[in-house]
């Protein structure tokens, strides 16, 4: 049945679906990966689809931005229509050096700043982590296409705009690939919920260096990151 913010009926979505913040990347995955791509939820504008890819089942689900809305959505798609594995493709800030614009990063440890976990394991640390057997197939997938791909941690913040200028170099130095604002919660719902999950992004700016892709740009160069992460649906 509709919940809350999905509005499509049981049985609209695949087991695998593709997770974008922005529901117009979620319109624009459809149209361009997806084969007989119907809309099947659009309450609040957040917009799902569900076609097929290489002859399976897929969805693709847009979450907003933030850990907060992110899990909203991918919890409703557990718990109330079946999903199983979840990859969120979405733009992440580069902050080690060695990274470039348009580079795809697969997250294999997400760092955050929230308080969000704290609350589900008061006492512990936890550790953000995706689900091995996708990392293991994004990457084997990369290495057969020849794109290039990035493994590493990356830091899931709450805010976007970082009021502790020092924090980035710190991460940075401790081998922390990028910045984004996801990952550690999604992995944190799909860890609580026994389902699997994954984050890989395209670095649409360089945090220190101050460089950044323009709109137009950032949408030229999804198409890598997608197909890493359809990649890893059918090869897992």
């Amino acid at each position: 049945m509709p919940t809350p913010h999905i509005s499509a009926p049981d049985g609209a979505f695949a087991p695998d679906v593709l997770l974008p913040g922005d529901p117009r990347r979620a319109t624009r995955i459809a149209e361009t990966f997806l084969d007989g791509a119907e809309l099947v939820t659009e309450v609040r504008g957040i917009l799902g689809y569900t076609g097929t890819y290489q002859g399976r089942p897929m969805s693709v689900m847009a979450t907003g931005m933030g850990m907060p809305s992110a899990t909203i959505y991918t919890t409703e798609l557990i718990r109330h229509y079946g999903v199983k594995r979840l990859v969120r493709v979405g733009t992440v800030g580069g902050i080690h050096e060695d990274l470039q614009l348009g580079d795809v990063v697969a997250a294999s440890a997400a760092h955050t700043d929230s308080a969000m976990t704290a609350h589900r394991l008061p006492g512990v640390h936890y550790s953000h982590a995706p689900s091995f057997a996708l990392l293991r197939a994004a990457a084997e997938h990369a290495d057969a296409s020849g794109t290039p791909l990035r493994v590493g941690p990356v830091l899931t913040s709450d805010a976007f705009y970082q009021p502790d200028e020092t924090l980035v170099p710190r991460l940075a130095a401790y081998g922390t690939l990028a910045v984004e604002m996801e990952a550690a919660g999604l992995y944190a719902v799909a860890a609580a919920e026994g389902v699997e999950a994954l984050m890989i992004g395209t670095v649409s700016d360089h945090v220190v260096r101050g460089e950044f892709l323009d709109a137009d740009d950032r949408e030229k160069t999804f198409a890598g990151m997608v197909s890493v992460a359809l990649g890893a649906l059918t090869r897992a």
